[in-house]
C-alpha cells in the first residue's frame, strides 16, 4: 500500500499536502483500493467555507457511494477538472493527477492536528 511520508491523514482516509496556505486533497491508495472502480465524483462546495469533519462531496464507485470530509477547516477554491471525464484517474494516481480539491486553510496549524505518516500506516495495518 501506498503511503507516502510527506502528507498528513484523516481518519477518514483522506490526504492533505499544505503548501503554504493552500491545502491539496484526495484520497489515499487504502481508499480507493477499497471502494474499488470509481466511476463519479460529486463535489459541488466550490467556494462554500467548509468545517474540518464535514461532507465536501461524494465519491461513487461500483460497489458503493462514500461520503468525503473535510480533513481541516477553509473554503474550496478549486476542483479537479480532470475528474468530471475520468474518474478513475483517483484509483490510478490517487497522490499525484487524482488529487481532489484545492482548499485556502483558514488555520495552517490545523495540519498539526492529521495523522502523520506512521500514524495513519498504523491505522490501516500496513
Amino acid at each position: 500500500m501506498n503511503v507516502p511520508e510527506e502528507l498528513r491523514y484523516t481518519q477518514e482516509h483522506e490526504w492533505v499536502k499544505l503548501d503554504g496556505n493552500i491545502a491539496t486533497v484526495g484520497i489515499t491508495d487504502f481508499a480507493q483500493s477499497e471502494l474499488g472502480d470509481i466511476v463519479y465524483l460529486e463535489i459541488d462546495t466550490l467556494g462554500a467555507e467548509i468545517n474540518s469533519n464535514d461532507v465536501f462531496g461524494t465519491v461513487e464507485a461500483v460497489k458503493t457511494v462514500s461520503d468525503l470530509f473535510m480533513p481541516v477547516n477553509g473554503k474550496v477554491i478549486d476542483v479537479n477538472p480532470s475528474l468530471e471525464d475520468n474518474p478513475e484517474v483517483v484509483n490510478d494516481d490517487p497522490y499525484g493527477e487524482g488529487w481532489i480539491i484545492k482548499v485556502e486553510v483558514s488555520n495552517p496549524s490545523d495540519i498539526d492536528n492529521l495523522m502523520s505518516y506512521e500514524e495513519y500506516k498504523n491505522l490501516i495495518g500496513s
